[in-house]
């Protein structure tokens, strides 16, 4: 099946057109948002672009299963990870800072991966071992340095997060800039396209969903997606943060994690 990623990654496009319809549609009106149980935002976007998500997939692909942020449907090796809106706490109060993401993970890999920010028009799209595009032209990583005067860095915070990184950032401030654009997929494919050299992802639990597009994409464009710790992870799962980056600072970044946070597992 995997000799399908084109058609698989067909099949994620045609979802993204129309996620970032529904996202245009909400984003000037009442979008319907309230808060979940972990105390983040949900909008009506969120819920109808999962929803019509898993509705295709059945029709399509009723062997594969879905992981989205807001509904889930099947088991499977093959699962449509999905983020409806990240960026919701931006799109809620109508500022255009929200992107769709959807990732095909295979066995723990992500195989396919689209991202698309209707505000802009801009979508990301990526083929394991083909490449990442934005709109149709191939896109790379920068090889900037931390110190270098052009970079510009992300780090996504939140006070549920597992992992407690502000000293990371004192150490990191001394070395580099750091901006906060309120979407961590959004950063990344910043990333992808040479503006940004780093983000930072201190999600866990069910975070997966906000990284496992991010994976393919920034990697085909000669970055670096790993753990926070260096690590590779599953992407069908929860997942231990993330460091996304154009993989020159990769190492540095790692090493200056490690000496103030404590990988929880065994792994």
């Amino acid at each position: 099946m995997e000799n399908n990623l084109e058609e698989y990654l067909k099949f994620a496009k045609d979802i993204a057109d129309y996620a970032g319809k529904i996202m245009i549609k909400y984003f000037n009106q009442d979008n319907g948002s309230s808060y979940k149980g972990d105390k983040t935002i949900v909008t009506l976007a969120d819920k109808e672009i999962n929803t019509y998500l898993i509705e295709q997939v059945k029709e399509k692909y009723p062997n594969h299963s879905v992981d989205g942020e807001e509904e889930q449907f099947g088991k499977s090796d093959y699962v449509w990870v999905c983020d409806p809106v990240d960026g919701t706490a931006m799109y809620a109060r109508h500022i255009p800072v929200a992107v769709f993401s959807l990732a095909l993970v295979i066995n723990g890999e992500p195989k396919v991966g689209v991202v698309f920010d209707p505000f802009t028009n801009s979508l990301y799209t990526a083929i394991k071992g083909n490449g990442a595009y934005r709109n149709g032209k191939k896109i790379a990583v920068n090889d900037y340095e931390l110190e270098d005067i052009r970079t510009q860095c992300y780090c996504d915070l939140s006070s549920r997060d597992e992992y407690e990184i502000s000293k990371v950032l004192e150490n990191l401030r001394k070395k580099t800039r750091f901006v906060d654009i309120g979407s961590i997929i959004r950063a990344s494919m910043c990333v992808a396209t040479a503006d940004f050299v780093l983000a930072i992802f201190t999600g866990a639990k069910h975070k997966n969903c906000d990284i496992a597009a991010v994976k393919v994409i920034v990697e085909e464009a000669g970055g670096l997606v790993t753990d926070l710790f260096g690590k590779e992870q599953r992407y069908d799962e929860s997942v231990k943060g993330a460091v996304i980056s154009n993989g020159k600072v990769h190492n540095e970044v790692i090493g200056i994690i490690k000496k103030y946070l404590i990988d929880k597992s065994n792994n």
